[in-house]
Parts: structure tokens; sequence; C-alpha cells
């Protein structure tokens, strides 16, 4: 039981970490949309490039933040359901939707993500505009990154929700 909760600690620790560079680079994306907006009105002018960064910089947040809320329960649930449920039966369901759909989606996306990235990588895409950002496959990559995150938080639940419904003890977080 304990490598599994180190496990899961260390799971947790990477994902926290990620969700905080998500929360970075959102102030860094505000600065760079307030910029943009500035050179716009102010000097009439705007960088392609800048942009495109911008909405670089929102698929990172979103895909690599997902991990951190999903861990951190901060999805909206239908409580109007699930308040009335007893703590064993939301813990199965926690449980199941983790194990069942969770995982297996991330895992699915992450498999079909794979040739997406591949394609792009190979062809060594890049903006079709002039000006704009080399690379594509990078922001590609995000989908694949994000995902494998959200897996790897599915599974710190799963070994959290599973002990806890096996010795019916809280297992706590342990960050």
């Amino acid at each position: 039981m304990k490598p599994l909760i180190k496990l899961a600690d260390a799971l947790d620790r990477l994902i926290d970490l990620v969700g905080w560079t998500a929360a970075g680079v959102t102030l860094l994306m505000v600065l760079l949309i307030s910029g943009n907006t500035l050179m716009r009105y102010f000097f009439n002018t705007s960088a392609i490039w800048a942009q495109e960064l911008e909405w670089h910089l929102l698929a990172f947040i979103a895909l690599w933040g997902l991990a951190y809320m999903q861990l951190r329960a901060v999805p909206v649930r239908v409580d109007m359901f699930h308040q009335h449920f007893s703590e064993r039966t939301k813990l199965v369901i926690e449980f199941g939707v983790a194990l069942l759909v969770i995982l297996p989606l991330s895992l699915f996306v992450c498999w079909l993500g794979w040739g997406f990235v591949a394609h792009s990588f190979a062809l060594n895409e890049v903006s079709p505009d002039p000006g704009g950002l080399p690379m594509r496959w990078i922001v590609k990559s995000f989908v694949i990154a994000g995902y494998a995150l959200l897996a790897l938080a599915a599974v710190s639940q799963i070994i959290r929700l599973g002990l806890q419904l096996t010795t019916r003890q809280e297992v706590r977080h342990g960050v």
C-alpha cells in the first residue's frame, strides 16, 4: 500500500507543478495579449507570430491545466444527483469514471495524437501566414502531453480511491 501512495504522491507533485506552470503561462499570455492590443491600437502595427503565440499559449494552458483541474476536483458535477449519494457511492462513481472513462479516453487521445504530431513533424509544418510561427508540431504535441498528464492524474485518483474503497480509510493527498 505504501508504494502505491508514494507513486500517487509523486504523480500529484508532477501535476501540481504543471498546473502552477500553466497558471504562470496564463499571466504571460495576458501580458502578450495586452502588448499586442497596445501595439495594434496605438502604433497601428501587429506581429503575426505574436498573435499565433497567443493561441499556442492558450492551447498549453487548456491542455496542461486539464490534469491539474481533474486532480484537484475542479470539474463541475451534476450535484442534483451527486449530493444524494452516500459517500461510498460517490467514491465508487469517482473510481469508475477515472478507471473506465478518463484513463482510457486519455490514452486513446494520446494514441491518436501521436500520428497527428508525427505527420506535422514529418512535413515540417509551419504557419501558413507570412511571419507566422515555425514548427507547428510543437503546439500539436501539447495535445499528447496534456492527455498523458490527464492519464497520470487518473492513475493517481484510481490509486487513492481504490485504496480508500478497499481499506475504508481516507487516503489523503501527500502534497
